[in-house]
């Protein structure tokens, strides 16, 4: 596998009671270390806020959180999943990092 596999993670913060949370963005930021860490230079995340002017189009009926995978929708809503992006990466092809 020569080409680098590109995760976009998409959310937004979230106003409660005791202020403005990011919960989605550390989530998101955890989960890249771990991938990363895993499966070495082979994949790239990103986590993009919905407000940013980077933050890719969003397809019609995305819900937040919502995961590409080389640009092709893995989740969108619900829970941000590592099982489902680990299975979508081995489906691809990516090795884990030194196997």
């Amino acid at each position: 596998m020569t080409e680098t596999v590109v995760i976009q993670i998409v959310g937004a913060p979230v106003a409660c009671a005791t202020g403005v949370q990011e919960t989605w963005r550390e989530l998101a930021q955890w989960m890249a270390r771990q991938i990363e860490g895993r499966y070495g230079p082979a994949v790239t995340v990103t986590y993009y806020d919905l407000f940013e002017p980077e933050c890719p189009p969003l397809p019609a009926g995305a819900q937040l959180p919502l995961v590409l995978v080389n640009g092709d929708v893995l989740s969108s809503g619900g829970k941000l999943s590592m099982p489902a992006i680990r299975r979508r990466l081995e489906t691809l092809g990516v090795a884990a990092h030194g196997g």
